[in-house]
């Protein structure tokens, strides 16, 4: 099935008509609307929230049945892209900050998901040079669907979260004074402290600001849970 971007039926006043997805008639990403993103991320996904400085809202249809959805937009701080890619601007970067897909969709979905939208964001956003994403022991895996679709490693770290025993909330959820990542932490006294470890990836559409990356490429992580 032939793969294309996908625009939308009205034109613009200037003539073009408006990149809104990619992919074939029968397995597709597409624009969707933020409420309609932010309701099912914080249905399904295992972190039960959205993050809301979240830019672009795609939802992957498979058969035309609406089947997951992925939510790119800012860091949790922008201030850091700097210290990650020499040179870098405001603009030229974005943060897959939410995934999720229904059981439903085949194997390898993910990775198929993640490669259409970032032919999409490519071609509607051509100021956009690089993405960052990371996997987390929250999902209990190392990041094998951004090793499918090559982005590069660079390392891991431990990070600071807080659990009630059923969900875990981010530090910046648990102490900033403003919300920040979907729905703020209020009753803070049942919270135990965890660090959990990150792991990061980048994917470069740019292939030339890879040399300007100032952190370490280092292999991929073994599969988990035997994969």
């Amino acid at each position: 099935m032939k793969k294309s971007l996908i625009y939308d039926n009205q034109q613009t006043l200037f003539g073009a008509k408006e990149i809104v997805g990619f992919g074939s008639d029968d397995w597709y990403v597409k624009e969707i609307e933020r409420k309609t993103a932010n309701e099912i991320i914080a249905n399904n996904h295992y972190s039960k929230k959205y993050f809301n400085n979240s830019l672009i809202h795609l939802g992957v249809y498979i058969n035309n049945e609406l089947l997951g959805v992925l939510q790119y937009g800012h860091f949790l701080n922008n201030s850091s892209a700097k210290k990650i890619v020499e040179g870098t601007t405001d603009g030229e970067f974005l943060e897959l900050n939410r995934m999720w897909l229904d059981d439903k969709a085949q194997r390898n979905s993910e990775t198929k998901a993640i490669s259409y939208s970032i032919k999409y964001i490519r071609s509607k956003f051509p100021r956009i040079k690089w993405i960052q994403s990371f996997a987390d022991e929250r999902c209990g895996c190392f990041g094998i669907v951004y090793q499918a679709a090559s982005f590069s490693f660079y390392g891991e770290h431990l990070a600071t979260f807080y659990t009630d025993g059923e969900q875990f909330f981010h530090n910046i959820q648990v102490t900033a004074s403003r919300e920040k990542a979907g729905t703020q932490v209020k009753d803070r006294s049942k919270l135990q402290k965890v660090e959990l470890r990150q792991f990061r990836y980048i994917k470069f559409i740019d292939s030339r600001l890879k040399e300007k990356c100032l952190l370490k490429e280092s292999p991929y992580p073994k599969h988990y849970n035997g994969d």
